[in-house]
């Protein structure tokens, strides 16, 4: 079943990705789908660890949360390019991550990654590496408002 979810998922990512509809592509797309998928199988079997695909309410609630914080970080980050650029603070700094529950960590690092101004640089046992245009970047990272909301939306008692 789970595989029929991945195959479905793809498909539609890819549709909404490359926009054609002609039979060639169309059949390049199959085929992309179909080597994924079969990557997919091989791995479940190798790890005994089917990749699942959460169709629940939490999905809908992140990637809500994930598009107000990359709307939010884009207008900020426009401002100080626009504006001037001497408070840009360019930042590298280690964050700690041992409140994401294991299996979330590098989701925990793409969000931030995704967030325009910060970059996930490394990702350690329990700490993060991040780069950022500005030190009050870091600061909210340091405060731990994202890696609350991923371990809320995520955490193991889900």
């Amino acid at each position: 079943m789970h595989i029929l979810k991945w195959s479905v998922l793809l498909s539609v990512f890819w549709l909404l990705l490359s926009g054609f509809i002609q039979p060639l592509l169309l059949s390049f797309g199959v085929i992309s789908v179909a080597i994924v998928i079969l990557l997919l199988t091989r791995m479940d079997k190798f790890d005994r660890k089917p990749k699942t695909f959460r169709t629940d309410h939490r999905i809908i609630r992140y990637i809500a949360w994930l598009l107000k914080e990359i709307l939010t970080s884009s207008i900020q980050v426009t401002k100080h390019i626009w504006g001037s650029t001497d408070k840009l603070e360019p930042t590298l700094a280690k964050i700690p991550a041992n409140k994401v529950p294991q299996d979330t960590r590098v989701l925990y690092a793409n969000s931030i990654t995704l967030t325009p101004g910060t970059l996930s640089v490394d990702l350690d046992e329990n700490e993060l590496t991040v780069h950022a245009l500005q030190k009050s970047s870091i600061d909210e990272l340091k405060e731990g408002g994202m890696e609350r909301k991923i371990s809320g939306i995520w955490g193991a008692n889900k």
